[in-house]
């Protein structure tokens, strides 16, 4: 009884531990509504917190196509409750890939008021209120910008994207990312938002675990309250695959043992965050000292308790 006394100790002071270790000033809390993994669909052929539609096919192991490597497709992906958080990051896999050695045309990320809607804007509606991330992959008339191309709008209602200029004039930031289609590793997007404090976009598609940072501002615009987290994506003469493998929203906060005054979410932030390497070695050494005052009062107790059967005998 003792030995498993002494093992839910060992766990419980593990546990206590690994939370302490984590010192971070941003902290997360992971955000189920807005999250999607494999299988993707539950006992109903249903996703409890997405809908979809258009062209979009579902492969429960392996993939959410948007549209296929054909002609004249338009798929959505839409969450069905809106993302309120006031400070969120949201992580998503995808993959674009297809037979053509031109690209078309590309797919899209949404913080829209409205969900679900057809449209010309890679599959979604146009004039939309709230953030748009356009992963463009065929160019028509940008002279000196490097497709595939990343760009972020923000919508107020009115304006309206220009394909044939690919968004110039109603371009909030971007960046080229050459590489995305056809990558050798998993292509992640990481979109990460304080509002009315910080947006930042990274990109992974290089090397694992290596994050290209595509934009950042501390001067974010201003996202919808209610806001659906989407998807779309759409092809023309030109095709590709467009796949979603995986979503991961979390919502942000930061602790109240601040003490530095960098952004939130920025690198200068990070200063702030304490060596892991001396909090170790403290836990370590509590940990020895909370089994040696437990393993010496197991001593004693055995010596008292054989003396106790001794004095018993006589």
């Amino acid at each position: 009884m003792l030995k498993s006394t002494l093992s839910a100790l060992w766990l419980a002071t593990l546990a206590w531990g690994a939370g302490k270790t984590e010192e971070n000033n941003v902290k997360s809390i992971g955000l189920r509504t807005h999250s999607l993994a494999q299988p993707y669909l539950d006992s109903d052929m249903q996703s409890r917190w997405y809908d979809f539609g258009g062209d979009t096919i579902i492969r429960t192991d392996q993939y959410i196509r948007l549209t296929s490597d054909h002609p004249s497709q338009t798929g959505w992906l839409f969450s069905r409750v809106p993302l309120t958080a006031t400070n969120w990051e949201i992580e998503v896999e995808f993959k674009i890939h297809g037979k053509n050695q031109l690209y078309g045309d590309g797919f899209a990320m949404w913080l829209t008021k409205e969900r679900g809607k057809v449209g010309p804007v890679f599959g979604s509606a146009d004039r939309f209120e709230g953030l748009g991330i356009f992963f463009d992959t065929y160019k028509n008339n940008r002279p000196g910008v490097v497709f595939p191309y990343v760009m972020a709008m923000v919508g107020d209602g009115q304006k309206s994207y220009d394909k044939d200029t690919d968004g110039k004039d109603t371009e909030f930031a971007g960046c080229s990312a050459r590489g995305i289609r056809h990558a050798n590793v998993p292509t992640k997007l990481r979109l990460t938002y304080f509002q009315d404090k910080h947006l930042k976009l990274e990109l992974q598609y290089k090397s694992e675990g290596e994050w290209t940072l595509c934009f950042e501002t501390d001067k974010p615009p201003s996202i919808p309250q209610v806001a659906y987290l989407g998807f779309s994506a759409e092809t023309g003469e030109l095709s590709d695959h467009h796949d979603i493998i995986s979503i991961e929203a979390k919502n942000l906060y930061q602790s109240q043992s601040t003490s530095g005054k960098g952004t939130p979410g920025s690198s200068k932030g990070k200063k702030a965050i304490p060596k892991q390497g001396g909090s170790w070695t403290w836990f370590l050494m509590k940990t020895i000292f909370f089994f040696m005052v437990v393993g010496g009062g197991y001593v004693g107790y055995t010596a008292w308790r054989t003396n106790q059967k001794r004095s018993h005998r006589f």
